[in-house]
């Protein structure tokens, strides 16, 4: 039997052994559910007493039973009845039946609407009170009287007694309210006595900090949130039970997530003592990724500032110097000096060379996250890593990622595992060794990708200073930018790059990016209007489509995909922005758009981005830049702003 039908009977069941008649009406003056003494004090029949049953045809069959004696105007009793109940207040009354037996009635409104009614036979006190009154010779009559008040005050106590009660119970409906709400809250809420005991908790502590129990009443915080974590937050939980609010920002070192914190006192009045202390929990992972991206890209627009004047000055100078140079060795010189020429153009063009990685490193670089399926990423790097590498230094490449495909820049991706394998490779002595390249979800929040070798490991000046730009063990033969690339990439990314030498002495570099799953809502096949006039270029692009599983529909001008545009099945529009005629496809999507805003539009093109039509479409759509492959082009339609 299911928990709430067993919960049901037994409060039916406890409700029938009450000895008074019990009622409750919900605002819609409808029965919700009364006991077995209320049908059978008024003879009620079985239609009467089923949840649902109106009020009015109660007091109807009530009246023509005669349960309030001769009524002049039925119609009008019931009428007032009816009127009183829906304007209903908290009221204790003694009335006589038809059958001459005294009842009490006590009736105390609900908080969510209706009224629950409670009907006592008092017969036998009225009686004990008749008996009194009738041997008045024995008794004062101020005596009897003042017992009757007394009577009659103890059963309107009782009255009240029972209200209070019904509103203790309410208050215990809003408390359990309140834990629905909290529980309902995305983060974690607990409450930590003094003694820095857990007395409250929504339940939700594991969402926030995975591997933890939900059921932390009664443990110590250590206990609860485990030691690391505890240590990391005690001073703002020592702070706050001094009365200082505090938030703390950390990084779960189980999970990796990160995660917000705010303490605050639990006070009683302005200047009372404290109880305990209040924490709010959030998981901020996704936030601080983001900032992180922000922070980086800002690093780079600085650094291409702060690089671009001195880098065209420098270019310059190079360019004397080279020329300087081509002259002089053009002279008659002598060996030693013709050397030393040589040497400066060298020098030079190494310069150069520094000035172009620089560029690229501190210019504008815009990822470009594709569907990309791990294992066959890594099949295919495993081919293209193993050329540059010896016969004698093995790869080993072992993954763990699901099937599912990962929004990820496939390109850096893979040049930045190159460069970590190349770096590697530099590293292990000419003995050979091993290269393995582990990847593997964390908690369902980061991808870590982690490249060991067995060379001597990095030195302790490596491991602090590895990841800044021009750094370089390797004298001349190292520009000291390739692991600044890595880094950059993973902070633009939203992730990170760690150093460090595993215990049987190589290095390992841990490459940590933000685990992001293709939507599932990407696998629903669109119609797609493809509108180019290069018959070539179309057949591609159709292929494109159709191999990622969507249907197209073809037109080569603008004026054929004006009028296709308007099929209701039609789900998106991606268009050329250069077109045969006077109509570009700029122009093109400005026209459907005013007539279909619910359609999803989208430009390619070869134009570059300074180009004036490309830079008006870009402002409102987005821009495929051609030559493109699948994956950049089912990145395109798993936007959602393409609309």
């Amino acid at each position: 039997m299911p928990r709430s039908d067993a919960t049901a009977q037994m409060t039916r069941a406890g409700l029938n052994l009450i000895q008074q008649a019990l009622s409750i009406y919900d605002r819609d003056l409808r029965l919700a559910v009364c006991n077995r003494p209320f049908q059978t004090m008024f003879g009620l029949p079985e239609w009467l007493v089923t949840p649902g049953a109106p009020f009015e045809d109660t007091i109807r069959f009530l009246v023509e039973t005669g349960e309030y004696g001769e009524v002049a105007d039925p119609e009008d009793f019931v009428t007032t009845r009816v009127d009183q109940a829906r304007a209903f207040v908290p009221h204790y009354m003694e009335r006589r039946r038809a059958n001459g037996r005294m009842i009490s009635v006590e009736g105390s409104p609900l908080p969510e609407g209706g009224w629950v009614t409670v009907y006592t036979d008092i017969t036998a006190i009225k009686s004990q009170e008749a008996l009194l009154r009738a041997r008045s010779e024995e008794l004062s009559d101020q005596l009897l009287t003042r017992a009757e008040e007394l009577a009659r005050t103890n059963r309107q106590l009782e009255s009240t007694i029972a209200q209070l009660e019904e509103a203790k119970r309410g208050l215990a409906e809003m408390e359990a309210r309140t834990r629905l709400v909290t529980e309902m809250t995305p983060a974690h809420i607990g409450h930590v006595d003094t003694d820095g005991i857990y007395t409250f908790t929504n339940r939700r502590l594991s969402s926030v900090l995975p591997g933890r129990s939900n059921d932390i009443v009664g443990q110590p915080f250590d206990a609860a949130l485990g030691v690391k974590t505890a240590n990391r937050l005690r001073d703002n939980l020592n702070r706050a039970l001094q009365g200082e609010s505090g938030v703390l920002e950390f990084t779960d070192e189980e999970s990796g997530r990160r995660i917000r914190t705010a303490f605050t006192p639990d006070r009683v009045g302005e200047d009372g003592p404290i109880n305990g202390v209040y924490s709010l929990s959030t998981d901020v992972t996704e936030e601080a990724q983001a900032r992180a991206v922000l922070t980086q890209t800002h690093k780079r627009e600085l650094a291409a500032q702060l690089t671009s004047g001195l880098a065209h000055d420098f270019s310059n100078l190079l360019t004397i110097i080279l020329g300087l140079q081509s002259r002089l060795h053009k002279l008659d010189l002598p060996a030693e000096a013709r050397e030393l020429t040589d040497a400066t153009c060298a020098a030079a063009r190494r310069g150069g060379t520094l000035l172009d990685r620089i560029a690229k490193i501190s210019g504008r670089h815009e990822l470009h996250p594709v569907p990309v399926d791990m294992r066959r990423f890594f099949d295919t790097f495993a081919a293209l890593a193993r050329a540059p590498l010896p016969d004698n230094i093995r790869l080993s490449i072992t993954q763990s990622i699901p099937d599912e495909l990962l929004m990820l820049d496939e390109g850096s991706l893979q040049d930045s595992l190159l460069n970590l394998v190349l770096n590697a490779r530099d590293a292990i002595n000419a003995d050979g060794g091993e290269i393995r390249i582990r990847a593997h979800k964390v908690r369902d929040t980061w991808l870590d990708i982690v490249v060991e070798d067995t060379g001597p490991g990095f030195t302790r000046e490596a491991l602090d200073y590895a990841l800044d730009p021009f750094f370089t063990t390797k004298g001349q033969a190292g520009s000291g930018l390739g692991l600044s690339m890595v880094f950059d990439f993973a902070k633009l990314s939203g992730g990170n790059v760690t150093l460090e030498n595993h215990r049987d002495g190589g290095a390992r570099v841990t490459y940590r990016l933000p685990l992001r799953p293709v939507p599932e809502a990407a696998a629903k096949p669109l119609l797609v209007l493809l509108v180019e006039d290069m018959p070539d270029l179309r057949v591609s692009v159709r292929e494109m489509l159709t191999g990622l599983g969507h249907q197209v529909i073809e037109a080569e001008s603008a004026a054929e995909a004006e009028q296709l545009a308007d099929l209701p099945a039609i789900d998106m529009v991606l268009t050329d922005i250069k077109l045969a005629g006077h109509v570009t496809g700029v122009d093109l999507l400005d026209r459907i758009a005013g007539r279909r805003p619910d359609l999803r539009l989208a430009l390619m093109t070869s134009l570059p981005e300074c180009h004036p039509l490309r830079r008006r479409g870009a402002a409102r759509w987005p821009v495929l830049s051609k030559p493109f492959d699948g994956g950049r082009l089912h990145a395109l339609l798993l936007r959602g702003d393409a609309a």
